[in-house]
């Protein structure tokens, strides 16, 4: 069967690989659609230190069970999933506390093992998640992203009436913004310096969209807040020279949300903490967020193919990481067909 198959950094492939088997309590999927994610696109450059090479990527995905191993239940030969690809032990602290996408054993498919973008995948069956009657496999491979705008705002712990300001309009600022709206933040500002992104913030229902090249994004959004600051700000763009800006744009008793795994060192200014009692979490992958955003599809509330820029077949696989790498601006989630 085919499979796309990272062997060393950049040396990338569509390839013949064996068909793997469900062992006992995993599934095998049929893999219908997956999307590239920014960190796909880390571990081809070589710049993720948790894989082993080689290695199949992808972990937004989705297709249909073709078979299941021994002890398995609540899942049939037949039905249509998606694939949460956070693995845990189970018993660890952050397993006991309820925070399992931390845990101290943790394993992400398609980062520690193999992935979605392989015609067929065996993972395991309690990662699968049926889908609702009227949701298609295309928009189901896009549930993963929406989980990780879930964790994050519920780490910021939003209240009524609460801005939200997203630095970055890639597509994981694009999830924040349509899943704050859908949780009922009205007020969203987004900030970029791509034009291109920031339409389609605005489209998407960005109140405010700002370019920091044409524009100074301090004064800007002390002038929309009236002085106050922000009391929501996602870091999307995960550059962490931004971090001083975010904690003076942060009101008093605001609260940042940390998504990147960038390891330069950032300035933190402690008086700027400290006097306005500011909280900075980070947030990675999702803890148990397919049910909330699998609800919000399902309602409408959620349009995963708005962020969908190209759908391409298997075999272009590669062409699509040379326009990710080459011309990013042009893309924003390109979704690759693998079956049917």
């Amino acid at each position: 069967m085919k499979a796309f198959q990272v062997s060393a950094p950049l040396d990338y492939r569509i390839t013949d690989i064996e068909m793997p088997e469900a062992a006992p309590g995993e599934a095998l999927v049929r893999v219908a659609f997956a999307g590239i994610c920014g960190s796909d696109m880390h571990i081809i450059h070589g710049d993720n230190a948790f894989v082993r090479f080689p290695r199949i990527t992808g972990h937004e995905f989705a297709g249909v069970v073709e078979a299941v191993g021994e002890g398995v239940q609540d899942i049939a030969v037949g039905d249509r999933v998606c694939i949460d690809p956070v693995i845990s032990c189970g018993h660890c602290y952050p397993c006991r506390i309820g925070r399992p996408n931390v845990c101290t054993s943790l394993e992400v498919i398609g980062v520690h093992r193999n992935g979605g973008f392989e015609e067929r995948v065996a993972v395991p069956a309690a990662n699968l998640h049926h889908l609702p009657k009227h949701l298609g496999l295309d928009a189901a491979a896009l549930v993963e992203p929406y989980t990780i705008a879930a964790n994050v705002l519920d780490r910021m712990q939003p209240h009524p009436g609460d801005r939200l300001l997203v630095f970055g309009a890639g597509v994981i600022g694009l999830t924040i913004l349509q899943m704050a709206r859908a949780k009922g933040i009205e007020e969203v500002i987004v900030t970029d310096v791509i034009d291109e992104r920031l339409e389609a913030a605005k489209a998407l229902g960005a109140r405010h969209v700002l370019n920091g090249r044409d524009r100074d994004v301090e004064q800007a959004v002390m002038e929309l807040t009236k002085g106050e600051g922000v009391p929501l700000i996602a870091d999307a763009a995960c550059v962490p020279a931004l971090l001083p800006q975010m904690l003076r744009l942060a009101s008093p008793a605001g609260r940042i949300g940390l998504l990147g795994f960038n390891p330069t060192p950032s300035d933190l200014v402690q008086l700027e903490v400290i006097k306005k009692e500011l909280t900075l979490v980070g947030s990675r992958l999702n803890n148990r967020k397919f049910p909330e955003v699998l609800e919000l599809m399902a309602s409408g509330r959620l349009d995963p193919l708005a962020l969908v820029s190209h759908r391409l077949a298997f075999d272009d696989m590669p062409d699509a990481i040379d326009m990710l790498d080459h011309h990013p601006e042009r893309a924003r989630k390109v979704l690759i067909q693998i079956g049917t």
